[in-house]
């Protein structure tokens, strides 16, 4: 049996590339990732899950990072990293496929199940932690806005033990809010 062939990755200044884009073709293909030229760019939260799962070694100066070392390396740059890479392995691990989120405060883009490349994502995902602070009114008016745009509104929250609980928001709680 042949050993599969791990990726190789290093830090960059708000992402993590891989280099050969190839070997990484079939990650790609699978909804982690943008290709760029002959490099594959992951986001943090995909270059942290695919080195939990083994499949991605990423380089720093002395050698390669453990996961561990990993972590505290793009928590010195994202305070909120821990948290949001909790909900992305999550999601990935229940099949969907997680993208960056875009305006709006959204953390992530959620894909149904097996609709990556065929269809627009159906979810968008705010992740909180247990007690956060947030302006309702804003989050309510984009909420609003997302409805718009044909997506549905989640709100995943991590509590104090690193459990998920995750929220659907509708049109009627907010318009019953307001």
């Amino acid at each position: 049996m042949e050993k599969e062939e791990k990726l190789h990755g290093t830090i960059g200044r708000d992402n993590i590339v891989v280099k050969d884009f190839e070997l990484a073709q079939e990650l790609n293909g699978s909804g982690f990732g943008d290709k760029e030229g002959k490099k594959l760019v992951l986001s943090y939260c995909e270059g942290l899950y695919l080195c939990n799962v083994n499949k991605l070694d990423v380089f720093g100066r002395r050698g390669v990072l453990s996961f561990d070392q990993l972590m505290e390396t793009i928590y010195s740059k994202d305070k909120n990293i821990l948290t949001k890479f909790l909900v992305y392995r999550d999601l990935r691990s229940r099949g969907f496929v997680v993208k960056d989120g875009f305006g709006f405060g959204v953390d992530f883009r959620v894909y149904e199940r097996g609709q990556y490349e065929d269809k627009i994502a159906k979810y968008v995902v705010f992740v909180l932690n247990e007690g956060s602070v947030v302006v309702v009114e804003k989050v309510f008016d984009d909420i609003m806005d997302i409805k718009k745009m044909g997506k549905e509104t989640i709100v995943a929250v991590v509590d104090r033990r690193g459990e998920l609980v995750y929220y659907k928001l509708s049109e009627a709680i907010v318009s019953a809010k307001k």
